[in-house]
């Protein structure tokens, strides 16, 4: 999808340069994706803590092996 953004020129030649893209639209898309990675990793380690796990995963294999 083509979209027209208006960004600093200092901005993008900083995030061509942290990216090792010679082309804008790579970079910015570059910079996007490592952005969102971001975001996803720090909700998962916002879960930390807050998950509760089973100990039992071994029988709970085992007990599924056993129903095939």
């Amino acid at each position: 999808m083509r979209t027209t953004l208006n960004i600093d020129d200092e901005i993008i030649s900083k995030v061509m340069i942290y990216t090792g893209q010679d082309n804008r639209s790579k970079a910015v898309r570059q910079a996007l994706d490592s952005f969102i990675q971001e975001q996803k990793r720090k909700k998962l380690l916002s879960l930390r803590g807050q998950v509760n796990i089973e100990s039992n995963w071994e029988q709970l294999r085992e007990q599924d092996k056993a129903s095939l």
